[in-house]
């Protein structure tokens, strides 16, 4: 049904947000209150806001076109929140569901900020006439709509603000595929943002494989997630078409001791030896600096669609599983490990049994994912996914550098990894992660910068 907004008003003003802004480097962020409304906002008419001005041009146009002029006036008001020391309302802490996280630092939020209980992948293809000109535009009005969201605050002509208003730690983490940088200058691409190489077991069903532009969302409540994905949905409506979705799932929220390691659909103690941000050397591995010019601050991420063979995977009995992967259903501890270690316990590939079998099969997913060079290793933040009779695993991972990083690791699992038998590979992508934004700028500006100077 078409709605149409009627303006009543002539003059207008702009609504002021204070809000306080934690950086998103942070692994463990503290939760901050939604941005507090000034009080004197809501008694005064509004004047034009930034969809108005950037409706100019063929891509803009469309955007005042289909939004209506309803989509330039007012943003509607988010929770109030006070103090920018902890989640505090002027009636007592945050409830369950109001957090919300910043969006602004050197990097993206939903990177290193704890792991959400809801994760939404959604990716694009620009329309043939987006330029330089309509990707500014484009990423003018994502921010907008970001910042908003992410902090508890409707965006602009929300038909439905109230379910915008409980964000439940919602991050947005944008990326950009290879086609997106070629329409800027192909002269900036690094040689990482192209398709993976083949591997020899994969099976892509082309149905969620690459994409211009990826929006990744997450959140403890799928409600404030699906919402969001609609609001970003509308802006891009005029720069870009949908090309797939992949919705995930980790444990939810509070069933677990925060800083506990993800079971995947098989069971499996998921992602044990990962990277932590507090290492020394994990700027190295995930996060690129100066050299990478516009990319400064961003992150190469990896996605790939693992389906997982569970009706064939329950006939394996219990030991048989434990040898897959080389390390215990019950607590995650490698094999090689005593019984009652937990999965911190380094795996010592070395051991062997009495008959001089290593303990850990050769075969074993472990032993095939281990390096010696230590930096090759990536960052993962994996989630599950169960829909359409199909289950499996997202597998997400950031690195500086898939080449080096990534694909090293998937050759060794292509070529002899037991595991093999129960999951096969249907998507693939590559993205580059923007890098972060401080309040008042605009992602993406240092690419889109660049659009200038060809």
């Amino acid at each position: 049904m078409r709605t149409t907004t009627r303006v009543t008003t002539t003059r207008v003003t702009t609504t002021t947000r204070t809000t306080r802004i934690m950086r998103s480097t942070d692994p463990t962020p503290d939760r901050q209150p939604a941005p507090a409304i000034d009080s004197t906002a809501a008694a005064e008419p509004r004047r034009f806001g930034r969809r108005a001005l950037l409706a100019s041009g063929a891509a803009g146009a469309g955007v005042g076109a289909a939004l209506g002029l309803g989509a330039a006036l007012g943003v509607f008001e988010g929770p109030r929140g006070s103090g920018a020391s902890g989640p505090s309302r002027p009636d007592g802490p945050v409830p369950f569901g109001g957090e919300a996280l910043g969006c602004h630092g050197t990097h993206q939020a939903g990177i290193v900020t704890r792991a959400a209980a809801h994760v939404r992948f959604v990716a694009y293809a620009l329309r043939p006439e987006v330029d330089g000109g309509a990707l500014e535009r484009m990423f003018r009005v994502l921010t907008g709509d970001i910042e908003g969201l992410t902090s508890g605050a409707a965006p602009l002509a929300d038909p439905e603000p109230e379910l915008a208003a409980r964000p439940s730690a919602l991050t947005i983490t944008v990326g950009v595929g290879p086609g997106l940088v070629d329409r800027v200058d192909a002269a900036l691409r690094p040689a990482w943002l192209a398709p993976l190489p083949a591997f020899e077991r994969d099976r892509l069903d082309g149905r969620h494989d690459g994409g211009d532009l990826l929006v990744l969302l997450q959140a403890d409540d799928p409600l404030p997630l699906a919402h969001a994905a609609r609001m970003l949905d509308r802006d891009l409506r005029s720069f870009a078409e949908p090309l797939w979705t992949q919705q995930g799932f980790r444990q939810a929220r509070g069933s677990e001791p925060v800083g506990t390691t993800m079971r995947n659909l098989m069971g499996q103690v998921d992602g044990t030896v990962n990277p932590a941000p507090a290492e020394d050397d994990f700027d190295s591995l995930v996060w690129l600096d100066d050299e990478a010019g516009w990319l400064a601050g961003g992150t190469a991420l990896v996605l790939r669609r693992i389906r997982m063979e569970l009706d064939t995977w329950d006939q394996i009995d219990r030991p048989g599983r434990e040898q897959t992967i080389g390390r215990r259903l019950a607590n995650g501890s490698p094999l090689s490990a005593p019984a009652d270690a937990d999965e911190r316990t380094p795996a010592d590939f070395e051991a062997v049994h009495p008959t001089g079998l290593p303990v850990i099969p050769s075969y074993a997913h472990i032993r095939r994912a281990h390096s010696e060079d230590p930096a090759e290793r990536i960052f993962r933040r994996s989630a599950n996914y169960d829909e359409g009779g199909e289950s499996g695993l997202l597998f997400a991972c950031y690195q500086r550098d898939p080449l080096r990083q990534f694909v090293p690791i998937q050759r060794r699992l292509d070529e002899l990894d037991l595991l093999n038998e129960w999951v096969t590979h249907t998507g693939s992508g590559v993205f580059a992660i923007l890098p972060g934004f401080a309040a008042g700028e605009t992602l993406g500006a240092a690419l889109i910068a660049r659009a200038g100077h060809r």
